[in-house]
């Protein structure tokens, strides 16, 4: 990806010590790029997602790259709080637009497919099998107000 210097957030491990998430920040395209890992439940979902929001206030990312290519397992317990809780705070905070990238792993893809037919209503939103096409897709969303 050819986004310029990209800071190391966050290497975020599950509740075993396996790799969960890592998390990238990019301030020239002010994206955030979350690279899930392993076997995912709604508990580490929610847990994941937190910590992404944490480091929003102070980054200032309005896109977000969230790759769940290397994952697996169902997590629809968490809908209800991304839904409910996490994506009006993350409107708040400024986010305009996430590009998706599905893991190959179906009973993901449910929980996924439901994610993201939550969100869209709400949310530019935008499903892909690979990142390059994600990242693509998200650099070309048009500029929105200057976040708060």
């Amino acid at each position: 990806m050819l986004l310029g210097l990209a800071t190391n957030i966050l290497h975020l491990e599950d509740s075993h010590g396996a790799a969960l998430a890592d998390y990238e920040f990019y301030p020239d395209a002010e994206l955030m790029y979350v690279h899930w890992h392993g076997h995912l439940t709604g508990t580490e979902v929610i847990r994941g997602v937190e910590q992404g929001t944490h480091w929003r206030d102070q980054l200032r990312y309005s896109l977000v790259l969230n790759d769940k290519r290397d994952t697996s397992g169902d997590w629809r317990e968490a809908l209800p709080w991304l839904q409910y809780e996490w994506l009006p705070r993350a409107l708040g905070l400024g986010l305009r637009a996430m590009a998706y990238v599905f893991s190959p792993d179906r009973e993901n893809q449910f929980a996924s497919q439901e994610f993201v037919a939550a969100v869209r209503p709400h949310l530019e939103i935008e499903v892909f099998d690979n990142p390059e096409d994600a990242l693509a897709w998200l650099l070309a969303q048009p500029a929105g107000p200057a976040a708060s």
